[in-house]
């Protein structure tokens, strides 16, 4: 029998940057164009296999509303892993992006993995946010960086991938 591995995950970011199209895409390979907006949080899972072991994802998607911000440490306290999202065709998503960052490093779990998601890479010829920048940004935080498109099924896989390698790194190869 394989062990199961549970992986605590929180996606935060500004309203209508796609975190919720993210998760969708990851735990039920669907994209929906007219999405509601999160009210509060929204909880999934997904299991995947992991050579020998699975790995259950606990994903809390966030909702981006400022009304909502206060909430946030619910549901990044004990996570293993942060992705905070942005989009980018909107450079204010990407400031935003850096106030969840810097939240995170002064509440958040210590020594939790952080994943910048730059969304909606699609959309590129309406660009505002340069890879290069958040490239830069990541490193600078020690954060990993990936583009991805929801609609597309761009990168979404990948970016689940590097978390759970960056986790297993953090844990000496062991997922607790």
């Amino acid at each position: 029998m394989m062990a199961i591995r549970e992986l605590k995950v929180c996606l935060l970011g500004d309203t209508g940057v796609g975190k919720s199209s993210i998760v969708c895409r990851f735990v039920q390979d669907h994209f929906d164009h007219n999405i509601s907006p999160t009210i509060g949080a929204s909880f999934m899972t997904k299991t995947v296999s992991c050579g020998n072991e699975l790995h259950k994802f606990l994903i809390w998607d966030t909702a981006g509303q400022e009304r909502f911000h206060s909430l946030a440490p619910m549901y990044y306290r004990g996570s293993a892993a942060a992705v905070i999202v942005y989009d980018i065709t909107k450079q204010d998503s990407f400031h935003t992006l850096k106030k969840w960052v810097k939240e995170l490093k002064e509440h958040g779990p210590e020594n939790i993995v952080m994943a910048i998601a730059g969304n909606k890479c699609d959309l590129s010829d309406i660009r505002e946010v340069p890879l290069k920048d958040a490239k830069e940004y990541a490193e600078s935080i020690g954060a990993i960086v990936v583009e991805t498109s929801a609609k597309n099924a761009i990168n979404i896989e990948e970016l689940f991938q590097g978390i759970t390698f960056h986790v297993r790194m953090l844990r000496g190869g062991e997922m607790k």
